[in-house]
This record gives structure tokens, sequence and C-alpha cells, in this order.
């Protein structure tokens, strides 16, 4: 693969481009308003999949945003590459916070990326990641480099929580047959620093509504006298922590992993500096469950945290009402052994009982999934790090993330295959948040690593 280089290097404006289009679309899964844009998206991953080199692309009808598939096979006695990403995109609230608009991409220098990062909504997570795919099989088809069989499988509903690849999956596991499923939707260490993600947490989120009076109160005239549903739920959010930060949900902790000393100390030997820690993100100190580290916290440990809290008026000026209703949306992050179902009841039981009398309450499960534990003895893996070590130079670091791709687990269960997770971002990203970008520098490497992934998989097969 010595041209690949200059593959990358002729191609590279063209690349680009084409992302910066993908990165216009406004396909927030999240949101029904934007579910035109949602399809467009599906239609423009499409277009290029065959564009790249896949034989046979579909658009798959689910009971939500489609599914595309693609594939491009030359050998039925050659290994299968499933290759897995999404389509779609977090809201980008809040807006006031973007330098840009979240939709107009435009490229800027900053000190981790002095090359330029691309400045979007989804432009790492995972239109970004996901697209150097499309254009590492382009490379690969083009010039006669595609050692074995490829599949895509790029889905919609990621964001909010994969329920329709919950449904396609057990349907098409003829169609999804593969020996490995490929994944770039984590990240690595440092540019310099590369690493592969060897663990995933789980996820359950739900949202909670606490209902008092049946109408907004005059905060004169009832106010001392009338439970505030506002107040209620700040007490009860509190007290899902004790003094140790330790979640106080009964059975909470029933099943948790808990790695042993040795474990934990290979752990810390990933590099890592408090300081530039707390000054990338502008926090006085860190913050977090007794007598674990930032990094384990950050990755071994299962939380539990409030994503937005509403009620009341929060328009301009004042109005003195006692709200008629609180809401909050709340996520937990799980550990391996966790069950992300057996989780959320155990949340919905301990929230309802911790309510005073004097408000009920009422709590909306949403999506979950399970956590991931990717062994680092497999060809798989052998591969991957081969594949970083040939251009990085380095040999990559085995990482758990905090992060959760709820569907891992289930590929495994369904499709009886290991997941490589490949991922190319950086933890100053600000995926999920306002200012979202992806280094170009990063957009090619992955571009320029995946084809010696598929290489030494299929030298090891």
């Amino acid at each position: 693969m010595k041209d690949i280089n200059n593959y990358i290097e002729t191609h590279k404006e063209r690349f680009l481009v084409e992302l910066i289009s993908l990165l216009k679309i406004p396909s927030i899964s999240a949101d029904k308003t934007y579910k035109k844009e949602v399809l467009l998206t599906a239609d423009f991953v499409m277009e290029q999949l065959k564009k790249a080199g896949c034989d046979d692309v579909e658009l798959c009808e689910t009971p939500g945003y489609p599914i595309i598939y693609g594939e491009k096979k030359i050998d039925k006695n050659l290994p299968t590459v499933l290759v897995y990403g999404h389509y779609d995109v977090q809201p980008p609230d809040p807006i006031e916070l973007w330098h840009s608009p979240p939709f107009e991409p435009v490229i800027k220098n900053t000190e981790i990326h002095p090359e330029g990062a691309i400045f979007a909504r989804g432009a790492c997570d995972d239109k970004g990641q996901m697209y150097m795919h499309v254009k590492a099989l382009e490379y690969m088809v083009n010039t006669g480099n595609l050692p074995c069989n490829v599949k895509f499988m790029i889905e919609g509903e990621e964001e909010v929580g994969s329920e329709s690849l919950s449904w396609f999956v057990p349907r098409n596991i003829e169609k999804l047959k593969n020996d490995v499923i490929l994944i770039s939707d984590t990240g690595m260490i440092a540019n310099n620093i590369p690493s592969i993600t060897t663990g995933l947490r789980g996820l359950s989120y739900v949202e909670v509504e606490v209902t008092g009076p049946n109408r907004d109160l005059h905060s004169g005239l009832y106010g001392g006298a009338v439970a505030n549903p506002i107040t209620i739920l700040s007490k009860m959010i509190a007290s899902l922590h004790d003094e140790n930060n330790r979640i106080t949900i009964p059975g909470f902790y029933d099943h948790v992993e808990e790695l042993s000393l040795e474990e934990r100390a290979e752990m810390a030997k990933a590099p890592f500096n408090i300081e530039e820690y707390k000054d990338a993100i502008k926090i006085g100190d860190v913050y977090g469950e007794k007598d674990y580290t930032t990094n384990e916290r950050n990755a071994i440990r299962p939380t539990l945290d409030v994503n937005g809290i509403w009620g009341g008026y929060t328009g301009e000026g004042a109005k003195t009402v006692i709200a008629s209703k609180a809401y909050a949306k709340i996520s937990m992050r799980l550990v391996p052994n966790q069950d992300w179902k057996r989780i959320t009841q155990l949340f919905v039981d301990h929230f309802k009982k911790i309510a005073p009398k004097a408000v009920t309450v009422k709590v909306n499960p949403h999506h979950g999934g399970q956590g991931y534990v990717t062994p680092t003895n497999t060809i798989a893996y052998q591969a991957a790090s081969k594949a970083y070590q040939t251009t990085f130079s380095k040999t990559p670091i085995p990482q758990r993330s905090g992060g959760s791709i709820p569907i891992v687990a289930l590929f495994e269960e369904h499709l009886k295959s290991k997941t490589i997770l490949m991922g190319f971002g950086l933890n100053s990203d600000a995926i999920h948040s306002p200012n979202e970008h992806f280094g170009i520098w990063n957009y090619l490497k992955g571009i320029e690593t995946i084809p010696y992934f598929y290489k030494y998989f299929t030298e090891l097969k």
C-alpha cells in the first residue's frame, strides 16, 4: 500500500469537500421536524457508497429511519469485514454557544489541530469518522488493494437509542454475516499517542416528571403552603448521590465489575496530566466517586448524571409562580455485568419511593444498552494494533472508554461477532457539545490507517 499517501494527497481536497457537504445536512434524529433532512442524509450516504465501489447498495426500510446497507464481495472464501456507523447527529443546542453555525461547516486552526479542524455538528460523531471508511474503501477499490470482502451498515438512530437497528439486525443475520465488525465512533488518547478502545460502558436513559398542584400557582398566595415541584425534584436528584459521590439507588452496584489492583495499575500507565485535563475544560478541580482516579471514574465506574432540568417560568423578566410540573432527563453509564433494563427498573422504583406525598412522579424510560469489553488476544485486535503501528510508528495503548455504543453488545448477541473500535477523534473534539470539530489530520489519518487493518486481518485470518 505504498501508494496510499499519494492517493490521499491527490484527493485530499475532494475528501474534505464531500465531508463538508455531508455535514451541512442537519440529520437530527431526536427532532421529528428534521425528518426530511435525516432522509436526505441517508440518500447521500447511499450515493457515496456506490461511488466508492460497493456493488450492491440498499436503502433498507425499518419502523424508523432507514439503514443503508452496502457490500463489495471479491471472493466468498476470503474474510468479510462489516463496517458500522451512523449518519444521524445530536441536536446542536445551545445554539448561542457555537462560534459558527452548527450546520455551516468551517475549517479553523486550533492549538491541538494546527493543520485545521472542521467545526460542525457531527464532524467527529460520527459523520467524519464514518466517512473515513467510505473513502478507505474508495482507495482500496480504485487501486486494487481491497484484500477481502466488506459490508457497510450505516444507521440513522444511534443518537436516540438505535431502536430500528435492534429490529433490523435479528431479521437480517445472513445478510450481515461477517468475520469481524469495525467501528470508528470512539477516540484515541492524542495524535501522538494512538489507542484502541477495548471497553464501552452501558447506558440507561430516563425522563422524569414531578407534578404538584393541578396548575401553576401564585407564589405569594400559595408559597410555603404547597410543595414546589422544582424544589422537590432538585432534592430528589440531590439525594441520588451520597457524600462520597456513590449512587444511592438500592442494588445499583450489585453486579458492578471490580477491576483488580493489577488491572487498575495497567490503566494508570496511559499518559494523563490532571492539570491539563482541568485546564482544557476550565474547572478548578475534578469531582467524582471517592477512592477512584479521574480515568477510572470515566471508564470503569458507573455514573448517574442529569442531562437536562426544567420547569416554571424561564422567559425574560419575572413571573412569580409555583410551577405545576418539573422535569429532568437523567442518564446512567453502566459497566460490564450491569444489565441496563434491571438498572432502569431499579431507578424507577427508587425514584417513586423517595417522592413525598405532596407530589406525583412519572418516570419514562427512553433507551439503553449493555456495556462491552473487547478482548485483546484476538486476530482482529492484533490486526488493528499492527495497522496503527504502521501509520503512527507506535504501538497503540488499549483503553476503556466512558462512552456507550449499545449496539455492540447487540451485534455479538445476534451476529456472534467481535467488534474492533478504531477511533481517531480526541476528547477535545467537543462531541455532543457546542463547537464540535474533527481534525483534518485525524480524518486523513483514519483513511490511511483503515486499509492496513483489512490487509493485516486478511493475512492473519
